[in-house]
């Protein structure tokens, strides 16, 4: 058992928690975090999904939830956090802009699928990625599969946003990126404040998506208010 960081109080934890806070850019992960193989850390979950329900008093020799705790491994490691792996990092093929395409492309309604790391509860919504390309294009699926796996991890949708964004434009060679997500988030719907009507909106905007004129032309594809 690990133990938590002894700077960090119950209260601060809960604090942080409660209000979604991230404290850090990228992803927390440890150095040894890919020093076992994926099988195994499927076997070590596992165990502990199994700890957890006969903790909360569960009858495991039931057929019903006998597999669960190998379900639910097998459900974290090779899909709800899949993205944690940079195995599973789509390869963004680019093409060279040969038909000199100058003005923004848009993608909307991304579906996103993520998981809150305060509570590891869904985050359910949607993301519009936007670019102007500098000489290259990208294909419009990788576009999806670049939300796809940032979004298959514990996240935070501030984090999301600006991983999506930095992703495209390592890909495309250019700060012309822009994202917008519009997600629930059920650790807020179906817990605590219990607010099943609020979702939560995010944006990251680079290069020129920076500049007024062109920053509510994109928002002006996504009918959205430009008081960001």
């Amino acid at each position: 058992m690990f133990e938590l960081n002894s700077k960090m109080n119950d209260e601060r934890i809960e604090e942080i928690g409660e209000n979604h806070v991230a404290t850090s850019a990228k992803t927390p992960l440890r150095a040894d975090a890919f020093a076992i193989s994926d099988e195994e850390k499927i076997n070590k979950i596992q165990e502990s999904v199994k700890d957890i329900l006969h903790t909360l008093g569960m009858d495991l020799e039931d057929d019903s939830i006998q597999g669960t705790p190998k379900r639910v491994a097998k459900a974290f490691v090779n899909e709800i956090f899949m993205g944690l792996n940079p195995a599973n990092m789509p390869k963004a093929s680019t093409f060279d802009n040969n038909y000199n395409y100058g003005e923004m492309l848009v993608e909307k309604n991304i579906v996103v699928y993520s998981t809150c790391e305060h509570h590891l509860l869904p985050i359910i919504g949607r993301a519009h990625v936007a670019y102007i390309s500098n000489g290259k294009v990208i294909g419009l699926s990788k576009m999806n599969r670049i939300v796809e796996y940032f979004a298959k991890r514990p996240q935070v949708q501030e984090r999301l946003t600006m991983q999506v964004v930095q992703a495209m434009q390592e890909a495309l060679g250019t700060d012309d990126v822009a994202c917008v997500i519009d997600a629930k988030h059920l650790c807020v719907n179906s817990r605590g404040i219990k607010d099943i009507e609020s979702s939560t909106v995010t944006s990251e905007f680079g290069g020129k998506f920076k500049e007024k004129e062109t920053k509510k032309e994109f928002l002006q594809y996504l009918q959205m208010e430009t008081n960001f």
